[in-house]
């Protein structure tokens, strides 16, 4: 692993790539792909717990986005994409998901969770908890808080959390914690505490 949070380059030159999508890669992933399938990934977790000073918020006014953060399973979409389109999928990604580096780059097993139950090998950005930005785990007053202050370049992050919402849902699961926070953000009431 590079200082940037990237693999080194002879991990990622030969072959069809598989991505997991867990936050917003799942309803705009942004880049071709031959395949989709609904995949589960072993030891991370899906957790709102990167700040973000960027896409869905400032640095003085810091939304919240999702992370991979270690222990437990996260279901998500698992996306393969053709070789030929390999390296220019990789580069798209590290300028999409690396603006800050909060993300560490990795390759996981996932299991597709389709006909072939197969395990494949997929690239994946895993929340680095030493980065300013790992909020770690927030009550859900501060979470509806960060939320609903959030805009950045990529628009309001009451969005960003009710489209992965939809997506999670699409694919026929909940999200609890996810789920908790979007009612809140529908409502609009007041959070105690």
């Amino acid at each position: 692993m590079s200082a940037q949070g990237q693999f080194p380059p002879d991990q990622v030159h030969s072959g069809d790539l598989w991505v997991f999508g867990y936050g917003s890669l799942m309803w705009r992933p942004g880049f071709d792909f031959i395949e989709q399938a609904p995949a589960r990934l072993i030891g991370e977790h899906r957790a709102l717990c990167v700040y973000s000073f960027d896409h869905r918020g400032t640095p003085e006014k810091p939304g919240l986005v999702l992370g991979l953060d270690r222990g437990g399973a996260c279901r998500g979409i698992a996306f393969r994409v053709a070789a030929s389109r390999r390296e220019a999928t990789i580069s798209y990604l590290r300028e999409r998901e690396q603006t800050t580096h909060v993300y560490r780059e990795v390759m996981r097993s996932v299991w597709l969770e389709n006909e072939a139950r197969l395990r494949v090998s997929a690239m994946a950005y895993v929340v680095d908890r030493g980065h300013i930005q790992y909020a770690g785990r927030l009550t859900l007053a501060e979470q509806v808080r960060y939320v609903r202050q959030g805009h950045g370049r990529s628009g309001n992050n009451r969005d960003y959390v009710l489209s992965t919402v939809k997506s999670i849902e699409a694919q026929g699961f909940r999200d609890s914690k996810l789920h908790q926070l979007a009612d809140l953000l529908r409502d609009e009431t007041p959070v105690p505490g």
